[in-house]
């Protein structure tokens, strides 16, 4: 029975029912990690620090040491860790905030000189962030329901992540395990394969930004520094921060070092701060990134901004923190799927090649 439509149109209508299947899982995920964000939010968070944590941990365990031992000194590492360079970012951005304020401020007078009432706009801005961050730090202090349970709830968030960590390091063996089976039919071996292949690639993309994010901050501080510009410590925890948000958080981070450098040194300086930071992103995006993340998943830089811009609308800032590992989980599934099926496609195509070349008949032998 001859069909109404065309072959290709077919074709076409079952990729739009793909397309829209994915989509709608996609978006009930979605919904569903916004309306249970108080778990989720942990539990990415304590993937992350799994990810980053994951080499120390197997170092120790070569070492011999048990691993209930060996996970609870690798949160006992990072608590460490994490404390003391929080100590040290949060230090250096209150000693050198009033400065970073007024030469924001200043810069904007200086802007608005020659770009009028935007100018204005931007002094306005600078002039009430110290107020605006004080009204908000002082609603968090005193506000006897909201403060308090804002407080109470990133606490246990925080509390909750360190001891997923933990069980995420121990029982990642037996969570695979688990995992296979689960696993329907003879599934298992390609799901192990694609859950290994994500967390590989979040692995590579927290260590080798973590690595790429220090060399900013240090050389950055460094060309300040010998620059003159004041709160360069501030302006280099900026950076830090700020390279764990591909492009967007170097970009925002080096667009506050020159205006601070505009304002407090003048136009020469900060014309040198403005190549300091082409020369550091230049540093980045030719030799860091290529020696540093060359192993995990690499990603458009139009990928990784949409990603990004999709992660501030769901969750805010942490959205924009989680997008890019989570995207770079999704890569490394699709790449590991790729191989599988092109590797069966090949011996597939092998194997009929060769049944068809065993089942030729042979050449009748040539009469004398």
């Amino acid at each position: 029975m001859s069909t109404l439509l065309p072959e290709s149109v077919r074709r076409i209508a079952a990729w739009c029912v793909v397309v829209l299947l994915v989509t709608g899982v996609a978006a009930v995920g979605i919904w569903l990690c916004v309306t249970f964000k108080t778990a989720v939010t942990p539990v990415l968070l304590a993937l992350l620090g799994t990810a980053l944590l994951g080499p120390l941990y197997r170092r120790l365990l070569k070492m011999k040491v048990q691993r209930s031992l060996a996970a609870g000194l690798t949160c006992a590492a990072v608590v460490a860790v994490v404390g003391g360079a929080g100590y040290i970012v949060v230090n250096a951005l209150i000693d050198s905030g009033d400065q970073i304020l007024a030469s924001l401020k200043q810069a904007a007078r200086d802007l608005s000189k020659h770009f009028g009432a935007a100018g204005t706009s931007l002094d306005d801005m600078a002039s009430n962030a110290k107020e605006i961050f004080g009204k908000f730090g002082g609603t968090a202090a005193s506000g006897v329901i909201s403060g308090l349970s804002t407080v109470g709830e990133m606490m246990a968030m925080a509390v909750l992540a360190l001891l997923l960590v933990f069980f995420f390091l121990r029982d990642s063996e037996r969570a695979v395990g688990t995992l296979r089976q689960l696993a329907p039919g003879d599934s298992a071996d390609s799901i192990e394969a694609m859950a290994r292949r994500a967390f590989e690639a979040i692995e590579g993309f927290m260590r080798g930004t973590t690595i790429i994010a220090f060399i900013d901050a240090l050389c950055i501080t460094v060309g300040l520094l010998i620059l003159g510009v004041p709160g360069a410590l501030g302006l280099g925890a900026l950076v830090f921060v700020g390279a764990y948000i591909p492009y967007l958080g170097a970009f925002l981070s080096g667009a506050v070092a020159i205006l601070v450098a505009l304002a407090d040194r003048g136009f020469a300086i900060a014309l040198w701060a403005l190549g300091v930071v082409l020369a550091v992103q230049v540093l980045e995006g030719h030799i860091l990134q290529p020696m540093i993340q060359s192993r995990t998943v690499q990603m458009h830089p139009a990928v990784v901004m949409l990603a990004i811009t999709a992660g501030a609308s769901v969750a805010g800032i942490l959205g924009m923190l989680l997008a890019v590992p989570l995207t770079a989980a999704a890569f490394g599934i699709v790449s590991e799927l790729r191989v599988r099926y092109s590797g069966t496609s090949a011996s597939a195509s092998a194997s009929m090649s060769k049944s068809s070349t065993s089942a030729k008949p042979p050449e009748a032998p040539a009469s004398s």
